[in-house]
């Protein structure tokens, strides 16, 4: 089968809808595709702190830049950290309060009289959210307008495979001498016929969320496995920063597979980091103590830990003021799932897994190197995070760049010039090379196994020499096996996301090794 659309967007989180319906609204025709049976299943929707709200206030927007490449360590691309502080509250206020009515908090009860709360590495209060479930209530609210949209057209339970391009896989001759690439949609396979089909566009999306999964402690949903940068770097595109994965300080530690994320405005409301005495800490390693950016956060608790021989610290919520059951009610749920009161109990935290601050290199519109194709959300590097990402940013900026990339794009689809037709007739069908029916569920979650335990060991939060060479060994031998495994095997969802997934590990290790400098979220110990 093949599908045909004006614009393809893959994924289904903020960035993608975003992008998405600012396209449908100027009247452009829009699919998307993802892999779950609904929209929900990104990280989007997991975020709790908020979303950054700076808006009509010159002083404001400079006192962010700073805060940004403070906690970036001035890795930042000032450029995109400008844009970001002057125009994210607009599209705040355009997009999730005038058109979708998200129901973010207020003090007195009147409109626009916002609760804004304090993160770590902020200077000020400036974090609009609904409790401390803002993603959902962000999610919820642009899903709705999604699915009512009449010019959007959802496919699901398509795995995005490959990126479908002139280079690789038009027959034309004239594309043998052209030097541009571009992309004109994705291979993806669909679980109800279980067979590939070309899903074709004269622009694509990448929106496809981060990396989280690849490591053995996540707070990411199950889908994080880095399929769209996968995709990316198999079609030639640049990719940038991906020594860079930020781990959230302070996950719920107990022992089940996943690690549910007590969101940083715990400690913006008074909550502190606290040893197994408990004891304070962090002003050992950080004057903001426990308010200091996620990085020096995070090395600090993997520091203590190591001194002590504990797996975890704990973080004392009793200080707090406020009823934190109306503040943060799905915190104290989690907490209370595991028998902690965090009222009148401590909660044990360890660092996880949270937040890619590199990706798939785009501009300010969100373009990338090859041409036609645009990239949104956390698959993409903007240069904003630098090497650490700043606390609520994330969500500011899938809106924005997801906004800013739909709104180009409508304005690009008026050239005469995007893509002879001749191309999308030319592009050749998916070939399935493999009939060796082994892909046994066993070997799969062996090979997941490996891969989580090898990053998470090698390359985690406190990196060495010795740790990153031994990573780079074993990825790449898993990494040669699973490329024989995927022609000779038929595809599934499952071997599709396992062989994203060892990419993506790879291309982290790689980068981290390349790296010889400590910075950031890329700590070397030696």
């Amino acid at each position: 089968m093949y599908y045909r659309s004006d614009v393809l967007v893959v994924g289904s989180g903020l960035g993608a809808c975003a992008a998405a319906l600012t396209l449908a609204d100027k009247g452009v025709q829009v699919s998307m595709i993802c892999p779950t049976e609904t929209l929900d299943g990104g990280n989007s929707e997991l975020a709790q702190g908020g979303i950054v709200y700076v808006h009509d206030n010159p002083e404001e927007f400079y006192a962010l830049e700073k805060d940004m490449l403070n906690a970036g360590h001035n890795y930042n691309f000032v450029k995109a950290v400008r844009f970001l502080a002057d125009h994210g509250g607009d599209a705040v206020q355009e997009i999730l309060i005038d058109r979708l009515h998200v129901p973010f908090n207020v003090r007195s009860g009147t409109v626009a009289d916002w609760d804004l709360t304090l993160e770590g590495g902020h200077s000020a209060p400036r974090i609009l959210h609904c409790a401390d479930y803002t993603g959902r209530s962000i999610i919820e609210a642009i899903h709705k307008a999604i699915l009512e949209h009449r010019n959007i057209n959802v496919r699901y339970k398509c795995s995005a495979v490959d990126l479908i391009t002139t280079d690789h896989h038009s027959h034309l001759d004239m594309y043998r001498y052209q030097l541009q690439n571009q992309c004109v949609g994705v291979y993806a396979y669909n679980e109800d016929t279980e067979q590939v089909d070309q899903h074709l566009a004269t622009f694509t999306i990448l929106a496809t969320g981060g990396v989280g999964n690849v490591f053995l402690h996540s707070t990411n949903s199950d889908w994080a496995v880095g399929s769209g940068i996968s995709m990316a770097q198999r079609a030639g595109v640049r990719l940038a920063n991906m020594e860079f994965v930020q781990f959230h300080p302070t996950a719920l530690y107990h022992k089940s597979k996943k690690h549910p994320l007590i969101t940083e405005a715990v400690r913006g409301e008074g909550g502190v980091l606290v040893d197994l005495e408990g004891k304070e800490f962090m002003q050992k390693y950080d004057e903001r103590k426990s308010l200091a950016p996620r990085d020096i956060v995070s090395q600090a608790i993997a520091t203590e830990m190591l001194m002590t021989g504990s797996q975890h610290v704990f973080l004392d919520a009793t200080r707090i003021k406020c009823d934190v059951t109306k503040r943060f009610p799905t915190v104290f749920q989690s907490c209370m799932n595991i028998g902690v009161d965090m009222r009148k109990d401590f909660i044990p935290v360890v660092p996880a897994a949270h937040y890619f601050c590199g990706g798939i290199l785009v501009d300010l519109n969100g373009r990338t190197t090859l041409g036609n194709l645009y990239a949104v959300g956390e698959c993409s590097c903007t240069g904003i995070h630098g090497a650490n990402r700043l606390a609520s940013t994330s969500l500011l900026e899938a809106l924005l760049w997801g906004y800013s990339a739909g709104k180009d794009i409508a304005e690009n689809l008026t050239r005469r010039d995007c893509i002879d037709e001749r191309v999308f007739a030319s592009i050749t069908d998916w070939e399935n090379t493999g009939n060796e029916h082994n892909d046994d569920p066993a070997l799969i979650a062996q090979d997941w196994a490996s891969i989580r335990h090898i990053m998470w060991n090698y390359v985690g939060i406190m990196r060495t020499e010795s740790r990153l060479r031994r990573a780079f060994g074993e990825l790449r031998d898993l990494s040669s096996h699973l490329h024989d495994f995927y022609r000779h095997t038929p595809l599934s969802p499952a071997l599709v996301r396992l062989f994203h997934g060892c990419n993506t590990a790879y291309l982290i290790t790689q980068a981290a090794l390349r790296n010889k400098n400590s910075l950031g979220c890329h700590h070397r110990a030696e």
